[in-house]
């Protein structure tokens, strides 16, 4: 199986692994990826989750292979790569629990896409990372020219794109695109802190934040304050954490 599934308290760890291809996308994998996030969305156990990969890399990317046995059509990947990667993307920002991308080498294009989509990226200093769809004569269609412009800014999400270069997880680290960036050795340390950091809080809490800083990318300031004062969410939980203050 292509996907490793690991639970570690209400922390579930997806790892892809397809090492002797450095855990290339394939149609099958997207799919495979897309259910372990839809089931892990819907249980409750469930506070966080880590996506990474086995080896040397996070992901290299879309399978060429995988290319070249249909290939693209004025850019665009076929629809058995868009549909299964489209609702990996839709769970990873969209499901009610903090989604951390633990980037432990390569990650191009694709599967930067795929990083792109969690609430969080923690990076090895070993990382390597890019978008390389025009090196490829392809367009984005997972979700890049949205996302890669908040997370690095218009300018310099530009010439990431219409250079096609890589670039280290030290830079992605400055850039505000990822959270952290530690050595590889300590990489898995890092997450693993991180994640428990953030299950210990009140998971209806951390449902409202995702959702509500994910309003916030998508509406005008205005619109944005709005929508805070007034969504109510199901929270319950309050009351019992308060009562623990002090003691």
């Amino acid at each position: 199986m292509p996907i490793i599934v690991t639970d570690t308290a209400d922390i579930r760890t997806l790892t892809l692994d397809r090492s002797e291809a450095l855990n290339a996308l394939t149609p099958a994998l997207l799919t495979e990826l897309a259910d372990a996030l839809d089931t892990a969305a819907a249980d409750d156990a469930v506070r966080v989750v880590v996506l990474t990969g086995t080896g040397r890399a996070f992901s290299a990317g879309v399978d060429l292979k995988a290319l070249a046995a249909e290939p693209p059509a004025d850019g665009d990947v076929s629809r058995a790569l868009n549909t299964p990667a489209r609702r990996a993307c839709d769970l990873l920002s969209q499901m009610p629990k903090v989604t951390i991308a633990k980037v432990n080498g390569h990650c191009y294009t694709g599967a930067l896409e795929l990083a792109l989509a969690c609430d969080l990226m923690i990076v090895s200093d070993a990382a390597k990372l890019g978008d390389t769809h025009a090196k490829w004569g392809l367009r984005p269609t997972w979700g890049m020219s949205a996302r890669l412009i908040r997370a690095v800014g218009v300018t310099r999400a530009r010439d990431l794109s219409y250079t096609a270069r890589t670039f280290t997880g030290a830079e992605a680290h400055a850039w505000g695109m990822a959270s952290q960036c530690v050595p590889a050795d300590e990489l898995d340390a890092t997450v693993d802190g991180l994640a428990a950091q953030i299950a210990a809080n009140d998971p209806a809490s951390i449902a409202a934040y995702k959702d509500l800083y994910r309003s916030q990318q998508d509406r005008g300031l205005s619109d944005g304050l709005d929508y805070e004062y007034t969504t109510m969410y199901d929270m319950g939980d309050a009351a019992d954490r308060l009562g623990t203050f002090g003691n």
